[in-house]
């Protein structure tokens, strides 16, 4: 039985920062330099290296990465007028909320304050609508590393058994809707299929299974069908090691194409972030004045 081959979201995020910085060197040329704000109202240490790591690639793409840090106390309407601020500003091209929030602001609501043509995280209503109307739209960058990594692998979409364990608005859902629009047969489970003890049919079945859960082990490696392609989008801190969702040790014996954990989703993601920077430039340059 051969082991699976490795979806490396680092090498292929290399491939894709050394397009964009190309990319962005022009738009320099012509005056128009990309600008990504990211509003921060906790010290979460996952949090931290994200924004490092955010930080890093806007670098070495030449985007400008500004962190605008509120004070966790802030109330929605503070919150809010800062986002009004930066969506008026025509300096800013891409603006987002770093979660977790606090828990007396509502992430939904400050996601509606966004201009959806500046809502580089696709969490806007007019955006997540867009997207399950397969119209162009931006779109969380964590289920566009996820639908990227299984290009990557060849995997034909088109009738395949699909599963996503995991429905948040942030990446199951969003995942989701990439599946179906393009032709897989999907099935999301979530907590309550666990519950009802179903969760193993459902995994077994999977062609493609995507895991966003963020519960280290959820899913045992003896239950991953022979030749699935596999991606493991949690990340989860064991005993001092980052692990993912699944068993990688037995999934890696069974399925054809896996993620790593750390080094597959992850660095992708934020990628596709800073590719969201470009796409908000784009809507926005198209928009001809009429923004706000």
């Amino acid at each position: 039985m051969t082991a699976a081959q490795l979806l490396d979201g680092r090498k292929h995020a290399e491939k894709i920062v050394e397009r964009l910085a190309q990319e962005h060197r022009q738009l320099v040329k012509n005056g128009n330099p990309l600008s990504l704000a990211v509003l921060v109202a906790n010290d979460h240490p996952a949090s931290e290296i994200y924004l490092e790591a955010q930080k890093k690639k806007a670098a070495a793409i030449g985007i400008e990465h500004r962190i605008i840090r509120v004070d966790p106390k802030s109330t929605s309407q503070q919150i809010e007028s800062e986002i009004r601020f930066l969506n008026e500003d025509p300096q800013t091209t891409g603006i987002m909320v770093q979660l977790p929030l606090p828990k007396n602001l509502d992430p939904r609501r400050i996601a509606s304050k966004i201009h959806p043509f500046k809502d580089v995280e696709g969490m806007h209503p007019e955006n997540l609508g867009r997207h399950a109307g397969a119209k162009a739209s931006l779109v969380s960058p964590t289920a566009t590393a996820v639908i990227e990594l299984i290009r990557v692998s060849g995997k034909e979409l088109e009738g395949c058994e699909a599963v996503v364990v995991g429905a948040s608005e942030l990446v199951g859902k969003p995942v989701g809707l990439f599946l179906i629009n393009r032709l897989a047969t999907l099935t999301y489970c979530h907590e309550a299929t666990d519950k009802a003890g179903r969760l193993q049919d459902h995994v077994q079945r999977a062609e493609v299974l995507v895991v966003c859960v963020g519960k280290p082990g959820l899913i045992p490696g003896a239950w991953i069908r022979q030749g699935a392609v596999v991606v493991d989008v949690g990340t989860n801190r064991v005993d001092g090691k980052i692990v993912g969702d699944i068993d990688f040790e037995t999934a890696v014996e069974r399925a054809s194409w896996i993620t790593p954990v750390p080094g597959g989703v992850g660095p992708l993601t934020t990628v596709s972030l800073m590719q969201n920077v470009f796409r908000a430039y784009r809507l926005q340059s198209e928009a001809e004045g009429d923004m706000i």
